[in-house]
């Protein structure tokens, strides 16, 4: 569900009205979500739906609730989450909608995971556990209540709960030891009457939902108030930026597009284009402050997991409501016109040619709408943030050239800003240059480095050579990390949690960063990489490494990218990327023109130094003749 758009959901009805539907309750439920999604539930999916939602409705029509409205399989908005079911109705004391969200589980027995009181184990599950039902529903509850305009704006009742109907208290002992919210809490089959009593609490038996579930579905969405009251403060305590030139002036010209979009109804976007280290995601993390304590909506997102999710642990770190702020490109595909007042996309290089996945609603798949409209269409001001040589995947398209084209051809108003300013590297503007030259991406060809007292540039003799350096740095309070072209496999994790060697050099091996969402035997989820201390001993890759920073970096140059006769030979074959496989979706020029901006990226995430490495000798011998200073 975007601003302004219908709540998805699989299935409404009242709970007198499901009676007629229970005979083939599951595949009307799989119908609809492969209609929707184009994928079909998993069987165990199916079995929890002819199962609970049967028992549920029983519940409520014994409690004199057949009129309550049932919203099942509730997608809760800008995310692909949905709560099992979500009863909308009138509170029975106060006379205002109320909703209860509740979700199903069949469980009989869950004991706490190793101690926890937030995670559960599930024999399921395995090994793996799962969060507390009770939290997991309250965090559904805070999230409708955060982005669901018709909750923030109108008086409402809004609770939560887990039921598990096929539970003893005994069966779930350690489950109930959590003390119950009034957002999140827990029923077993055997409290069936105090469950019961708790849906009459919330639900009047006299009036039907019907009103309220329209209220719901309806309701556009956008961050409520009191979560952009939080997210001010989160961002204010953070760290006080200090914007200097350019980056101050494109901070003032978004606060004054917003303010002349309310009042005189003129949309503009904006497009700030700077290199490496410029303040682009300074200015974006400023503006997320104001623009969130004169209580405008705003939002801000990015195309790359590993950054946002940074974002959301900076940003959020002591409100987690706070993260929902920090979205993805593709969350907006069916977003109503405007219903922002500033959306702030920082890496907008990382835009794709369309938001569509295999998790995408047919009707949207079938529109394919650029992903660049969708951005300009959801807000009064866009904000793209990007540098056009960190493009470095297939299908990325994020120039300021085509975002201005779209925002013309929509009529709007477009106002560009070049950030001349470094600041990593140093603040080196000589080394930045000296880069682009050095892997063909600025004209004149490589020149040696003359020094700068703001930087450091070496080149080392091997990867080991390369690792004790940095470990010295490491050791003593800098922020170091290795990063490489990706030219050597990536394995998974081995059973017992060690990380594979797979980047092997002379002797020399050490593993790849996690690729997964989880700590494995000591190393960071894969978004985690550059900034948790942890991340030092594993070889970073560019979807780790960009839009990071370090203060010294380590760059291994594989047998993708060697010099040759007085140029730059880009060896496809010696690439491992799976995007680059293709020949027929990626051609030999994409390729070579992504493996450069590649190391160009690579290159530039040191603070103070860098040291490189090639893996081939006529390469690094070339390198270290560029090393005059």
């Amino acid at each position: 569900m975007l601003p302004g758009v219908p709540s998805v959901y699989l299935l409404r009805s009242s709970a007198q009205g499901l009676s007629a539907l229970e005979h083939n309750l599951a595949e009307r439920l799989a119908e609809q979500m492969s209609m929707q999604t184009g994928a079909r539930p998993s069987p165990g999916e199916q079995r929890s739906w002819s199962r609970s939602i049967p028992q549920l409705r029983a519940d409520l029509i014994g409690a004199g609730l057949g009129g309550v409205e049932l919203l099942v399989e509730y997608q809760l908005p800008l995310t692909s989450k949905r709560a099992d079911v979500v009863l909308a109705g009138t509170h029975p004391r106060t006379g205002v909608p109320s909703y209860v969200v509740l979700e199903l589980k069949q469980w009989s027995e869950a004991s706490s995971f190793e101690d926890s009181d937030t995670l559960v184990r599930i024999d399921q599950y395995g090994d793996r556990g799962v969060l507390h039902p009770a939290l997991q529903v309250e965090g559904y509850c805070e999230h409708l209540a955060d982005f669901t305009s018709a909750l923030a704006a109108e008086p409402h009742s809004l609770v939560g709960a887990a039921y598990l109907h096929n539970a003893t208290d005994l069966g779930v002992e350690d489950l109930l030891v959590r003390p119950p919210t009034e957002l999140g809490r827990v029923f077993t089959g055997q409290r069936r009457s105090d469950f019961v009593d708790y849906l009459r609490q919330h639900l009047s038996t006299d009036v039907a939902g019907a009103d309220a579930a329209d209220l719901l579905v309806r309701s556009a969405t956008a961050p409520s108030r009191k979560l952009l009251e939080v997210a001010a403060d989160e961002v204010q305590q953070r760290e006080q930026f200090v914007l200097l030139d350019e980056q101050r002036a494109a901070y003032e010209h978004v606060l004054h597009a917003v303010e002349r979009a309310r009042h005189a109804n003129q949309k503009t976007a904006v497009i700030v284009t700077g290199g490496p280290g410029s303040g682009k995601s300074v200015i974006a993390l400023s503006l997320m402050g104001q623009l969130a304590r004169e209580g405008r909506t705003v939002m801000h997102a990015t195309g790359s997991r590993s950054f946002t999710q940074t974002l959301r642990k900076v940003a959020g770190r002591r409100s987690p409501r706070v993260q929902k702020l920090f979205g993805y490109f593709n969350s907006f595909m069916a977003a109503e016109p405007n219903g922002l007042d500033c959306l702030i996309l920082d890496e907008a290089h990382r835009l794709r040619e369309t938001s569509v996945n295999r998790y995408t609603r047919k009707e949207l798949r079938a529109a394919g709408r650029p992903q660049v409209d969708e951005l300009l269409s959801a807000a009064r001001v866009p904000v793209f943030l990007l540098d056009e040589h960190q493009v470095v995947r297939p299908g990325e398209r994020g120039t300021a050239e085509d975002v201005a084209a779209h925002a013309e051809a929509a009529g709007m108003r477009v106002e560009r800003i070049g950030l001349d300013q470094q600041f990593r590297c140093g603040g080196s503007r000589l080394y930045v240059d000296w880069v682009l030259r050095l892997v063909g991406l600025a004209p004149g060809g490589p020149v040696p480095w003359e020094g700068d007292r703001g930087f450091d540039v070496s080149v080392v003799d091997s990867p080991g050579e390369l690792e004790v350096g940095l470990a010295r740095l490491n050791a003593d309070g800098f922020t170091a990390r290795m990063a490489a072209g990706y030219c050597w496999p990536w394995s998974d994790p081995r059973p017992d949690g060690t990380l594979v060697p797979d980047v092997e050099i002379d002797g020399w091996a050490r593993p790849w960063n996690l690729r997964g969402d989880r700590a494995v035997g000591g190393a960071p989820p894969s978004a985690l990489w550059a900034t948790d201390p942890a991340g030092f001993g594993q070889v970073g890759c560019i979807y780790t490494a960009q839009g990071f920073e370090y203060d010294h970096a380590g760059v291994i140059i594989g047998p993708d990218f060697v010099w040759r006769d007085g140029r730059w030979v880009v060896v496809r074959s010696a690439n491992r990327d799976p995007d680059f496989r293709s020949r027929t979706a990626v051609d030999d020029r994409q390729v070579d023109r992504l493996i450069r901006n590649v190391y160009k990226v690579l290159l530039t995430r040191g603070m103070r130094s860098v040291r490189l490495y090639s893996t081939d000798p006529q390469t690094r011998d070339f390198l270290r003749s560029l090393m005059r200073a």
